[in-house]
Order: structure tokens, then C-alpha cells, then sequence
């Protein structure tokens, strides 16, 4: 199938929306590598419009588990998180208070979530299968699924991840076949997007700049 995979939005609705409705096409599966939320300026929006995409297209849309929802769950089943509450979370807090959301509903969302798509030429994953990891799907460890910074793999298939942001660009290791594609939207920068042809080839990079009513909050 044909992938158009969508690195870390952080709540930066109004870049997100000018992403899919320039360059998304209907008959292309839509993924999202992760961290969807914190930071920007639309949290509980942005939530809500990729749950809507969900809801209205199914299967075409797959949404993956990132660290920060990661640690939103931790927040509410074990809390506080107070590494979270510091960084990013008590703005996320206060965003659902503002728009009058119900976080809780979202943190069922959220712990459906996989932690992973693939298919026989491509994986996705927020932060990749790194090279010297025995569980890379143990979440609390600094080298796992959704949080490690260190050097990737060589699967046997490319590698899609975010997480690490770029803010000079999309970033592609040939070591391990694969593409870093967080540009650091919520820091001001662009929000990517790759799209991948049924055979695993890239076919396009796309690369738009940061809406500036997603920061100014």
C-alpha cells in the first residue's frame, strides 16, 4: 500500500491541516508517527481532529504511540508524572480546562494506540528499533520504541521514525535504511511528511513551514 507518514505535530493544528489538505491524498494510508500532542498551542484540537480523520477513514488511518502520550497515560494511571507536569503537561493541563475537554476520554484513545505499523518493506515507529536494545518495546527504558536518541538498527526494512528533532530537515541514514522525519515543527521550524509507493520506494518528501498562531500562546 501507498504510506503518507506525518512526524510530530505537538499540537500545531493549523500546520497540520494545511499539511493534509495540501498533500494527503484519500487513497494513501495515512500515519501518524507520535506526538500528536504538548507544546503547541491546539492540544486537545489536534487531538480531536486526528480521532475525526480516524473515525471517518478507518483503516487508511493509523495513529502510533510517542512518548508524550506515553507519558500523559502515566500521568493519570500512576501520577502525577511530574516530569511530565514541568516539561509540557501542565500546559496540556490547562489547554483541556480551556476548551472545556475531557482529558480522560482521550486517555482511552491513547492506550489503544499501537506502537508500531508495518509492512513488508517499511517500519514506523516513533523513535525506531535501535541498534543495541534487547526490548526495544519495553517503554520505560531510554533505548525502547518510543524514546531512544541512539543509532538505529539495520531491520531488513526501512525505518520511519520522529521523536529527534531536526530543525535543518528531514533526515535519511543509509546505515540503517532510515528516515528521521520530526523538522521541529512546535520549535518554530516545518512540519514533514514522506509518502512511500507500494514497493517501499520514497516517492516525496514534503516539508511545510510552522503556522504562527500554532506558537503564539
Amino acid at each position: 500500500m501507498r504510506l503518507f507518514i506525518v512526524g510530530d505535530v505537538h499540537g500545531c493544528l493549523n500546520t497540520l491541516i494545511a499539511l493534509i489538505n495540501q498533500y494527503w491524498r484519500k487513497e494513501e494510508t495515512l500515519i501518524f508517527l507520535g506526538d500528536l500532542i504538548d507544546r503547541g498551542c491546539y492540544v486537545p484540537e489536534t487531538v480531536e481532529y486526528v480521532k475525526d480523520l480516524k473515525n471517518r477513514y478507518k483503516d487508511r488511518v493509523r495513529v502510533l504511540l510517542g512518548n508524550h502520550e506515553y507519558e500523559f497515560i502515566e500521568h493519570f494511571d500512576h501520577g502525577p508524572n511530574d516530569n511530565w507536569l514541568r516539561q509540557c503537561g501542565e500546559k496540556t493541563l490547562m489547554d483541556y480546562e480551556r476548551k472545556g475537554c475531557d482529558p480522560l476520554k482521550d486517555l482511552a484513545w491513547f492506550k489503544t494506540l499501537p506502537l508500531f505499523f508495518e509492512d513488508e518493506h517499511v517500519f514506523v515507529s516513533h523513535a525506531g528499533i535501535a541498534e543495541n536494545c534487547d526490548n526495544p518495546y519495553r517503554l520505560d527504558g531510554e533505548h525502547s520504541i518510543i524514546w531512544n536518541r541512539s543509532k538505529l538498527k539495520a531491520i531488513g526494512k526501512m525505518q520511519v521514525i520522529g521523536h529527534t528533532p531536526n530543525p535543518v530537515g528531514p533526515r535519511y541514514d543509509e546505515d540503517s535504511n532510515a528516515w528521521n522525519i520530526d523538522t521541529a515543527a512546535v520549535y518554530g521550524a516545518k512540519l514533514t511528511a514522506i509518502r512511500i509507493d507500494n514497493n517501499g520506494k520514497v516517492i516525496e518528501v514534503v516539508s511545510i513551514n510552522v503556522h504562527e498562531d500554532d506558537l503564539l500562546c
